[in-house]
């Protein structure tokens, strides 16, 4: 079977301007609801796309620790190629997927570190495993798994239990200036509404080509 020759119809939904919420938060929040009751796998999981200051663009899957009209927050090493990337060039988008409800989310803005404290509430809410991770690794960089283990066993016997924070680990929000919800239609002819920001601070609607 040739790979150009796989296709699937869209056929469960409709995303129409007269249903649609005014506000793209209150949308995202209903679809997110949506995703939940539909046991998506992974509701949370979003593409988080950077580049470096040269323009060069990366992209990888993290997970969307919180959501609200500031924006949608998550968590890494900062010293990572996406910390770095994000400091060179703070613009960036997500993608939201939901494949069985044949819906994704597109949110374009700038990328910003969350307050300490709510870094330091999140971190001290993490599996004690992940907690040590976040010290172990020194993300992006090369390794070897002796070496990452060796790490590991250093960071237990020198904090134990109760590892505070890296300085090097926190959370960043993305603040939404544009959002595209795609809704999947038949015969290719998809559902696209767009809110932007505008000048004033109101989210503006409205629809683009399939």
């Amino acid at each position: 079977m040739s790979i150009a020759s796989l296709r699937q119809e869209y056929e469960k939904n409709v995303l129409l301007e007269g249903t649609a919420k005014a506000s793209p938060i209150d949308q995202f929040a209903l679809w997110f609801d949506e995703a939940l009751a539909a046991k998506v796998p992974e509701p949370t999981a979003m593409t988080l796309a950077t580049a470096d200051a040269s323009g060069r663009p990366s992209a990888r899957i993290v997970l969307c620790k919180g959501f609200d009209a500031e924006g949608f927050v998550f968590y890494t090493n900062t010293l990572s190629r996406k910390g770095r990337e994000i400091a060179d060039q703070p613009w960036a988008s997500l993608l939201f997927f939901w494949q069985p409800l044949e819906r994704q989310v597109r949110i374009e803005g700038v990328i910003d570190h969350v307050a300490p404290e709510d870094s330091d509430a999140y971190y001290k809410s993490r599996p004690l495993g992940a907690r040590i991770g976040a010290w172990a690794s020194a993300q992006s960089q090369p390794v070897t798994l002796d070496t990452l283990h060796a790490k590991v066993a250093e960071i237990q016997a020198r904090y134990g239990d109760d590892p505070p924070r890296p300085e090097h680990w926190g959370g960043y929000r993305l603040r939404p200036a544009s959002f595209e919800f795609w809704q999947g239609r038949r015969s290719r002819l998809h559902d696209r509404l767009t809110y932007q920001r505008t000048d004033q601070g109101a989210w503006a609607m409205g629809r683009l080509s399939p």
